[in-house]
């Protein structure tokens, strides 16, 4: 595979990656960034703007335009828009983490997720590697904590929950380690906004 483009970083530094379809990138995403640096100690994060998802059934739009998108949409000194899943030819978590952590062996990655995600991680492939290999940030509005608190993943990995008030320690613990903290949420969703026909007004012009 030839050398990655990713962004710049540098041994010991930790960096939170978002990944996601993007599809649009939206305020809700940039507010649980912001969150995210400041809830975990981070150094920057990294949004990973996937090829798509395999749990979704209709492709998402043309990466160029989420790519564009995210970086109008979030503005940041510390965060960083890539398309390192694109380049690496990944649409999986895991072997996208395999090959990040190759790539920088000095980078303290965190993996960052809401907690929707976690209520279906174990359908995740290789989900339990993903756990045993890099700390996990999960960010939750203070009412959707049920299905995640009693998914699967929660249940096996209880004994490794670090607790919401130590979130600061998360980046610099060996995995397994994982912390949920609630977060503020804003009332929008990228299904919202492709419903609408926003983001098919935005692509068509």
């Amino acid at each position: 595979m030839p050398a990655l483009t990713l962004p710049l970083s540098w041994p010991g530094q930790t960096i939170g990656l978002l990944g996601g379809s993007f599809d649009p990138p939206h305020a809700g995403h940039a507010h649980i960034t912001r969150e995210a640096l400041k809830r975990f100690g981070l150094d920057a994060v990294w949004w990973l703007v996937s090829p798509g998802n395999p749990l979704k059934a209709h492709g998402p739009a043309p990466m160029a335009q989420r790519m564009e998108a995210s970086a109008q949409v979030m503005q940041h000194p510390r965060v960083f828009i890539s398309d390192a899943e694109a380049q690496i030819g990944s649409r999986y978590t895991a072997q996208t983490l395999r090959i990040l952590r190759a790539a920088r062996p000095g980078v303290r990655f965190v993996w960052l997720m809401g907690a929707d995600n976690l209520a279906q991680f174990d359908q995740w492939q290789d989900w339990q590697e993903i756990m045993e290999t890099v700390p996990v940030g999960v960010l939750a509005r203070p009412d959707a904590r049920t299905a995640a608190r009693g998914s699967k993943a929660a249940r096996i990995y209880a004994p490794y929950r670090l607790p919401g008030r130590q979130s600061q320690r998360l980046a610099r613990l060996q995995a397994p380690v994982w912390c949920f903290v609630n977060v503020p949420m804003l009332a929008i969703s990228s299904t919202a906004l492709r419903a609408s026909g926003v983001w098919t007004a935005a692509s068509d012009g």
